[in-house]
């Protein structure tokens, strides 16, 4: 079991002091992809950087404004482009000055018409696509740029060294799992991230959605081991049926899920064929897509 972290203590509008270094002003754009809302974190004093600034909403604006009252915001960080995470970019970098940085252009095509609540923002584009490892600083903060795509192909995460503490974006969430959206997000990308940031042994993890996990070794853990049950779960699924689509299979491997979450876990199980496929575990007769037919590879049917 993840030990999923979902209660936490905000007010809308308001800044709240998470770390010495670290304000986060969560954004009203509540939702069951969202949680409470989008955190807009704040790294610094004096000279400071946000990351992931949220929806394009004036109060959010007006608020991310309060809470950097006297202060002067140098760097915009996005983890990705989604409607939840860069729109704000643009015009806070409009009134401030300061520079957006994210990753590089997507393939923003999706399957079918499974469309999920928090959708591409087509429109942002960054100042500066970050490189991995890339590095910034000012007075008092140092933040590393880490590549870690699946979620979505452009994702980043963003460690601040001097808290040894990551803002993964919603590469990892305490509240939840995270949606691999075929074809831009990608398993066995996701999968490696996870393993990256794993590897990296921070001490804190500041989520875009859901208050911050401190217990972060065995949550990511949980986090991995889940993902490999999940995917565990819908091979044998897939061969007790020995044929079946993204939708036969979802109604077999998530039973009883929230409805509204069906488009999400439908993304999620096609990245895992897709996966699958890749590793010759799967087959299909054609192109792959949610209405494909997948079958366990010949081999493995035979044996």
């Amino acid at each position: 079991m993840i030990p999923f972290v979902r209660d936490m203590a905000f007010d809308y509008g308001c800044a709240q002091q998470v770390t010495p270094l670290i304000r986060r002003v969560v954004a009203p754009n509540a939702g069951p992809f969202t949680h409470t809302g989008t955190g807009a974190h704040i790294v610094g004093h004096g000279q400071v950087a946000v990351i992931d600034p949220g929806p394009n909403l004036d109060s959010h604006l007006e608020a991310i404004l309060r809470a950097t009252s006297g202060e002067t915001i140098t760097h915009i960080f996005v983890t990705h482009g989604h409607l939840d995470h860069s729109p704000l970019a643009r015009p806070l970098a409009e009134l401030t000055g300061a520079t957006i940085f994210a990753g590089p252009p997507r393939r923003l095509s999706a399957h079918g018409d499974d469309r999920l609540e928090a959708g591409d923002d087509l429109t942002f584009r960054p100042d500066v696509e970050l490189i991995d490892r890339a590095l910034f600083s000012r007075r008092g903060w140092t933040i590393e740029a880490m590549a870690t795509p699946g979620h979505t192909s452009d994702h980043y995460a963003f460690a601040l060294w001097e808290e040894n503490a990551l803002f993964p974006g919603d590469c990892v969430m305490g509240w939840s799992t995270s949606v691999v959206s075929p074809p831009d997000g990608d398993m066995a990308d996701y999968l490696a991230s996870l393993e990256k940031i794993r590897a990296r042994r921070f001490d804190l993890l500041l989520p875009a959605h859901g208050p911050p996990i401190d217990d972060v070794g065995p949550f990511l853990d949980a986090y991995i081991g889940h993902r490999l049950v999940r995917e565990r779960q819908i091979l044998e699924a897939l061969r007790r049926m020995d044929v079946a689509t993204v939708r036969l299979l979802v109604e077999e491997v998530y039973a009883g899920l929230d409805r509204r979450l069906r488009p999400a876990a439908a993304h999620s199980v096609l990245s895992h064929l897709i996966k699958l496929a890749d590793e010759g575990l799967v087959e299909t007769s054609g192109p792959i897509a949610f209405g494909t037919v997948f079958r366990p590879a010949r081999a493995r049917r035979a044996a």
